[in-house]
């Protein structure tokens, strides 16, 4: 008897199927502000101490200094330094290139070679070295998200009006 033959047990997925039933797997846009907020309450209360939060490694930090976007926001720690985002890239294709930062105008020309990529963003302060997991999204030729050009990104930047918000402004 084969442990797939079991009951409850887990049998093999047809080749190219991600989950049971050969659903395909499809990156969803995931924001993370919630977490973020959550987080930064646990901080404020006492909950959570800064140096569990502010420990980005060295080369989150190196990576915001080369491929970084500044941001307006200040940290929420320190409240000293502005954050930077940093674009993480992922996928299959990629191969040697995967967990590569990469900048916006970067992001850009990979949508267009690649089917599918997923970007994970960071932000990160300099000056006390917080970070936190922002959003994730997809990119790619076979993704339904028009690709990323230089002078937008597909982060919404907080505090701008989004259609559908309560005392908001509709486009």
């Amino acid at each position: 008897m084969d442990i797939t033959d079991k009951p409850g047990a887990e049998k093999p997925l047809p080749s190219g199927a991600k989950y049971p039933g050969g659903v395909q797997s499809i990156s969803a846009d995931v924001d993370y502000s919630l977490q973020r907020r959550m987080l930064l309450r646990d901080v404020y209360s006492g909950r959570v101490g800064t140096h569990e939060v502010c420990d980005a490694s060295p080369y989150l930090i190196s990576a915001s200094r080369y491929h970084g976007e500044a941001t307006t926001r200040r940290c929420p720690i320190c409240r000293r330094e502005h954050l930077w985002l940093v674009h993480y890239i992922f996928g299959e294709e990629l191969r040697a290139s995967a967990g590569q930062a990469r900048s916006r105008a970067e992001l850009a020309k990979l949508a267009k070679g690649y089917r599918h990529i997923d970007v994970y963003v960071v932000e990160v302060c300099r000056g006390c070295s917080w970070n936190h997991l922002v959003r994730r999204f997809g990119l790619g030729r076979d993704y339904p998200t028009p690709p990323v050009t230089a002078g937008t990104t597909p982060l919404a930047s907080h505090g701008t009006p989004r259609p559908g918000r309560t005392g908001t402004k509709q486009p």
